[in-house]
């Protein structure tokens, strides 16, 4: 049993960035999709669909669900996937690092992967003064 991870966020991110830690981690220590939502989606509309991911990703333990930008359609979705009755934690500024750095800690609980999540975000800021 693990802790399942959706991406929800808008065309266009979520699969790159996930195409991207599959390739630079080869396999997905944990269960993961994406949810890419159209720029004209409906929160509504797209409940359903939001709520089938969650079930195929959530491994037992709950799900972490990683959106790309607070107060956006994505992030209002998954505020609404939030209240279906899994245990679900929500970060929001999806990155890469945030990304890579929730896969190289599969071993955690759903309470504890928010801040590494967060974690990962914040160091994978550097300002290059070269």
């Amino acid at each position: 049993m693990s802790v399942g991870i959706l991406l929800i966020t808008h065309e266009g991110i979520g699969k790159a960035l996930l195409a991207v830690a599959t390739r630079l981690l080869r396999t997905l220590p944990l269960r993961t999709e994406v949810l890419e939502v159209p720029f004209d989606g409906d929160p509504d509309a797209l409940l359903p669909l939001a709520s089938a991911a969650l079930r195929r990703v959530d491994g037992g333990q709950g799900v972490l669900v990683l959106t790309d930008l607070y107060g956006a359609t994505p992030s209002n979705l998954a505020a609404k996937v939030a209240r279906l009755g899994t245990p679900v934690r929500r970060v929001s500024a999806l990155s890469l690092p945030m990304l890579l750095r929730v896969m190289n800690y599969p071993e955690l609980e759903l309470d504890d992967l928010p801040a590494v999540a967060g974690a990962g975000a914040r160091n994978g800021v550097i300002v290059d003064e070269a």
